[in-house]
């Protein structure tokens, strides 16, 4: 059962953004960045993870979820060391996504050419 709650959550979420793209005048940037913003308000008022546990690894894998991991780990950090924890929890949950983002991004604008 949690395959299906997973493939129903990430399918609502891409339903959502294609529902989005096509009816609005929206690019695909504003979608991604209200995702990451819905899935950060999501996390303040702890609704997200309640999807974490219902959908499991189809709750972590959209992109909503870097907005949570965003939200989730500056109030970790602000718990543990403070004010000054707030920008080392936020990216301590998210540092091996941003990084993989850009190694992956540097090898492929290495061996791809854009087209003009």
């Amino acid at each position: 059962m949690n395959y299906v709650n997973a493939f129903l959550f990430c399918g609502a979420v891409c339903l959502i953004g294609q529902l989005i793209l096509d009816n609005t005048k929206l690019t695909p940037g504003h979608v991604t960045t209200l995702f990451v913003v819905v899935g950060a308000l999501l996390d303040v008022f702890n609704v997200y993870d309640k999807f974490v546990l219902w959908a499991g690894g189809g709750a972590i894998v959209p992109i909503t979820s870097f907005g949570h991991m965003l939200i989730h780990g500056a109030m970790q950090g602000v718990g543990t060391y403070g004010l000054m924890g707030l920008c080392v929890g936020m990216f301590n949950l998210t540092s091996a996504g941003i990084m993989s983002a850009i190694v992956i991004s540097f090898f492929l604008t290495v061996f791809f050419k854009p087209k003009d």
